[in-house]
């Protein structure tokens, strides 16, 4: 290949995770598309890509020319679990995965799971995964409960992630609770509408909730070209400087702190115009190559962006120079 690739939103699983969220989607007793997703997720081809690092994984890689997958507990992780099977299981997760990446070193990349549903503990772990397991940030499964991370009680979660210099990579589920009954007449609230609406939400909601006057260094991933945000700065900017609302006051304009303190991705987003407009507003420095695989298929992500008709020093930043910057990957040869 012409490029180092490092593909850096890639679900991975052990077999714990999706017993324990089959036991909760077994129990159910009202449809819930994030317990939806769990019956895709325990049927092959998913189940078998999901677990798999050792394998087809490889083999595909391999094939796209992937260099290095920065994996993570597949969505939502522990955050529709009880607090300590939570907790259990993402300590369980974060130690396998630090097992994968010993296996392979130059092949993969980690990210620690979490459960916010115990703040306390969550800080101690994100301090285990990074310090001692040597883990390359942390990811988030949006929405815990229905409640986001500007909610005071979970602060200490983003004190930490900045402390250690590690971002924090917000990956979508399906709109929580409070905002799921207008999606659900056609099936949005899953990826064709529902995952960006909510995770956009969640990315506005730090924003305007003061955290980054808090905690300046703190680094937050977006998925999906941004979740949609990227699009909206003119309209952001223009309300939130011109009416007087119920909301903390804040230094900068909206799209300011999404340019310092977000980076983006291009997962499940193959599409040139969306690329290049993103390059635009946010400069190629803040954007990073994913898959989304097994959800989305290597080969097609790998090679729209190598066919694209940009500069090769922003295809090099995108595929695989921000990635070593953002998330510590050693550089390749």
């Amino acid at each position: 290949m012409k490029y180092r690739i490092i593909a850096t939103e890639e679900a991975w699983a052990i077999p714990e995770q999706l017993a324990a969220m089959k036991e909760v989607a077994d129990a159910a007793t009202q449809y819930d598309p994030d317990l939806f997703l769990v019956g895709l997720q325990n049927s092959d081809p998913l189940r078998r890509r999901l677990l798999d690092a050792d394998e087809e994984r490889l083999a595909l890689m391999d094939q796209g020319g992937v260099s290095v997958a920065l994996l993570a507990m597949t969505s939502t992780g522990v955050q529709t679990l009880e607090t300590e099977k939570a907790v259990a299981i993402a300590k369980l997760g974060n130690d396998r995965l630090a097992e994968v990446i010993h296996r392979h070193p130059t092949r993969y990349a980690g990210l620690a799971s979490i459960a916010p549903q115990d703040p306390a503990r969550a800080v101690k772990e994100i301090d285990r995964a990074i310090n001692q397991l040597k883990l390359n940030g942390v990811m988030i499964n949006s929405h815990t409960n229905g409640e986001y991370l500007d909610q005071k009680k979970y602060w200490p979660i983003l004190e930490a992630a900045a402390a250690l210099k590690v971002p924090i990579y917000i990956h979508p589920r399906a709109p929580s609770p409070a905002m799921a009954r207008p999606y659900r007449d056609y099936q949005l609230e899953h990826a064709i509408w529902g995952y960006q609406a909510e995770t956009g939400l969640h990315g506005l909601k730090l924003i305007v909730s003061g955290v980054f006057d808090r905690y300046p260094d703190l680094k937050i991933v977006l998925g999906h070209m941004g979740e949609g945000i990227p699009y909206w700065f003119y309209r952001m900017d223009w309300m939130a400087t011109h009416y007087d609302m119920r909301r903390p006051k804040i230094a900068m304009k909206p799209s300011d702190y999404f340019k310092r303190n977000f980076l983006i991705t291009t997962s499940g987003v193959n599409w040139l115009p969306a690329l290049k407009f993103c390059i635009e507003v946010l400069s190629a420095d803040n954007i990073l190559f994913a898959v989304d695989y097994p959800y989305q298929e290597t080969m097609e992500a790998v090679q729209w962006l190598v066919d694209a008709p940009l500069p090769e020093a922003d295809k090099r930043k995108i595929f695989h120079e921000n990635a070593e910057r953002v998330f510590r990957i050693p550089r390749g040869a």
